[in-house]
């Protein structure tokens, strides 16, 4: 029985059904806390565990289906060490820098290219199918005959994989509960232990709230990894209207960014904006017809079925199926797509997409309204691996689109699927179910590749503390790549925990901290509401730090009124139940989330074309002298800033040369 029935037929709400104990204290002691347990968190737990620490592990949700990566995943990127790759781990790394203008984390890239296979690999141990082990795509130029790997995005170059990954998280997480890692699932962690409750200091542990007995969570660790994932709700908040379009979990608060930012660790690119395109107001991800991503190389056909031609980066209308899944250029390689990689400047290595003048051609009526794709164009095998195969593998697919549009009598061999009506000139993009430019607020935005400035180890700027998965760390990349800098990640924990002896928590800091988390249930007079809150918080955003209106007075403001929303309806909250207190917890998590963004964004004193930044105050466009990550951080709860070259880990004390750095810090020996 769910909620709705059990309400119709006894006209009432249901009792809280767990036992609640406000305030009772729970000690957790381990060498490695990992805070998050997406597919990041897992990996990290795993790898810390059979390095022979051990490691207690804190997640938001149930870990067996948590996390971004919690449905399922149809591409690993960054396997450029498999066998049939032309691309190095340097070229991947040196590549990516490139086509963000330098704005992403060369070092991380570098780390998944080396360990990318073989983070690969373990899964397959763990029971990811990764292979055409039935031989269905035998003989198609996307299959390898030698080893059976299927590849997307480029068949010359062959370094991203489609993989079987529908039960990817259920499987990581069978093997960290198998090897012993403690798992305490519905924690809702509010703070970072510091070293003597000090900003700045060695990270000790961290704190949280259990969502649904309300019981006080102290975890001690010698050293802590924080994976906790993006941000779903900062500038918007309509989960009725968003959710279903969104491939990011809109539960997500990006909880481990703020911890980290109170507890004084600098974060960079906290400035950058995207649109909010994955988590916004179109339509269910590939519920619709679409030519992107998964759904590249389905063809597209007009309503009266003349066919729509594909194009490389450069408009060059292609001819040939093949091409489609080739490189602009014969000397470059496509670097993948959807790997949280501002493409700013990589032209050359860019994904094809349907022809540029589409939009152009429609107006004129050379095409009509509405778009189909047609699958019925495809040689079979090809038909069946578009919407069979990586349909009902990737993320939020595989049952409410594969099984939902098959049970309902879809049939991709006599059937179309049609795609939105919309402006035409946003069609060439691909992926038309996202309502890109088409359906979203312009002041509707998104946290874009913000994350801790980590160094070789993937360390944060605070001792103890390191970072793994997609924007923890900054400018990094998407599921497979979660994958490897987790398991990375946990392997220098725990060399770090091996190498550190334990810090006993400030005890003031543990006290101040209960109290802060108590406080909505302790007061007999609140009337605010969590959603309240982050309606609030979203409209702060959306006025104060909105993709137009930045100046110094507009984002000094938008920190005002934060502070002024704590000062008074946030002394008017209230929770009913642990549930709604956690959520409201994390209303405060994100109101110094946004403050650490509006304290970035008025740091740098420049528009940014890569950075989708703008400045009224400071409309020039990448000067030079702003050619640098923006690191902020907090000290005696003051906002410091600086720049940080892009090209900071070959610069001293580190070596110019990638492979001696890997070599240097990698814990491999």
């Amino acid at each position: 029985m769910n909620w709705h029935e059990y309400v119709k037929k006894t006209g009432k709400l249901p009792e809280w059904p767990y036992k609640v104990n406000y305030g009772k204290e729970n000690v957790v002691e381990s060498d490695v806390l990992v805070v998050g347990g997406g597919v990041a968190g897992c990996r990290a737990a795993i790898e810390a565990r059979r390095k022979g620490a051990t490691v207690a592990v804190a997640d938001r949700g149930f870990s067996k289906r948590s996390g971004n990566g919690g449905a399922g995943v149809d591409h690993w990127h960054g396997a450029v060490t498999n066998p049939c790759s032309k691309v190095t781990p340097e070229m991947y790394s040196e590549v990516a820098m490139e086509c963000a203008g330098g704005y992403t984390n060369g070092s991380a890239r570098y780390i998944i290219g080396k360990e990318g296979w073989d983070t690969l690999l373990e899964t397959e141990q763990m029971g990811v199918q990764i292979r055409d082990e039935d031989d269905e795509f035998k003989d198609t130029m996307f299959r390898d005959e030698e080893t059976k790997l299927l590849f997307a995005y480029d068949v010359e170059n062959k370094h991203c994989l489609r993989i079987y990954g529908h039960n990817i998280k259920p499987c990581v997480d069978a093997e960290m509960r198998r090897l012993g890692c403690d798992v305490y699932d519905r924690i809702c962690i509010t703070s970072l232990l510091t070293e003597g409750g000090k900003q700045g200091t060695r990270v000790v542990g961290a704190t949280g709230i259990n969502d649904r007995t309300g019981e006080f969570y102290i975890f001690k660790a010698k050293a802590v990894v924080i994976a906790t994932g993006t941000v779903g709700r900062l500038w918007s908040f309509a989960p009725e209207l968003t959710q279903s379009a969104a491939m990011y979990n809109l539960n997500q608060t990006a909880a481990g960014h703020s911890i980290g930012w109170k507890a004084g660790a600098e974060m960079v690119l906290m400035e950058h904006q995207a649109a909010r395109a994955i988590s916004g107001m179109g339509y269910a991800p590939y519920s619709m017809g679409n030519t992107d991503n998964t759904y590249q190389g389905a063809p597209a056909v007009d309503a009266e079925g003349r066919t729509v031609s594909y194009a490389n980066s450069y408009g060059e209308l292609l001819e040939e199926e093949r091409q489609i899944y080739e490189s602009s250029r014969p000397d470059k390689f496509v670097i993948g797509h959807g790997i949280g990689l501002n493409m700013a400047n990589g032209k050359d290595y860019l994904i094809t997409s349907l022809d540029p003048k589409l939009g152009q051609k429609i107006r004129s009526g050379e095409y009509k309204l509405p778009l189909y794709n047609d699958f019925t164009l495809l040689p079979e095998k090809h038909r069946r691996l578009i919407f069979g195969m990586m349909l009902s593998q990737e993320g939020k697919c595989r049952v409410p689109i594969y099984e939902t549009l098959t049970q309902w009598g879809f049939d991709p061999d006599k059937d179309m699927l049609q795609m939105p009506v919309y402006n035409p000139d946003y069609y060439a993009f691909g992926a038309a179910w996202s309502g890109v430019n088409t359906h979203n607020p312009p002041n509707w935005c998104s946290m874009g590749g913000g994350g801790f400035l980590t160094d070789w180890r993937l360390q944060s700027t605070l001792p103890g503390l390191f970072a793994a998965g997609g924007t923890p760390i900054f400018g990094s990349g998407c599921h497979g790549e979660a994958h490897t800098t987790g398991r990375y990640a946990g392997r220098q924990a725990a060399a770090f925990a091996k190498k550190n002896g334990a810090v006993e928590p400030d005890s003031e800091q543990i006290k101040k901290e209960k109290e802060r988390c108590y406080a909505p249930v302790t007061r007999e007079d609140g009337d605010i509401g969590w959603k309240e809150m982050n309606y609030a918080i979203a409209r702060i955003m959306q006025d104060y730090c909105g993709s137009e209106v930045k100046t110094d007075l507009t984002l000094e403001l938008g920190v005002k009124r934060f502070n002024d929303l704590l000062e008074t309806e946030g002394e008017r909250t209230y929770a009913s139940n642990p549930h709604e207190l956690a959520r409201l917890l994390e209303c405060f998590s994100l109101i110094d989330l946004g403050k650490c963004c509006m304290e970035a964004s008025k740091a740098r004193k420049a528009s940014s074309r890569i950075l989708n930044f703008k400045r009224m105050d400071y409309p020039e466009v990448d000067p030079a002298d702003w050619n640098a990550f923006v690191s902020v951080s907090q000290k005696d709860d003051e906002t410091r800033s600086r720049l940080v070259s892009h090209r900071y880990y070959l610069e001293a004390p580190y070596s110019n040369d990638l492979e001696e750095n890997y070599q240097r810090y990698a814990e491999i020996g």
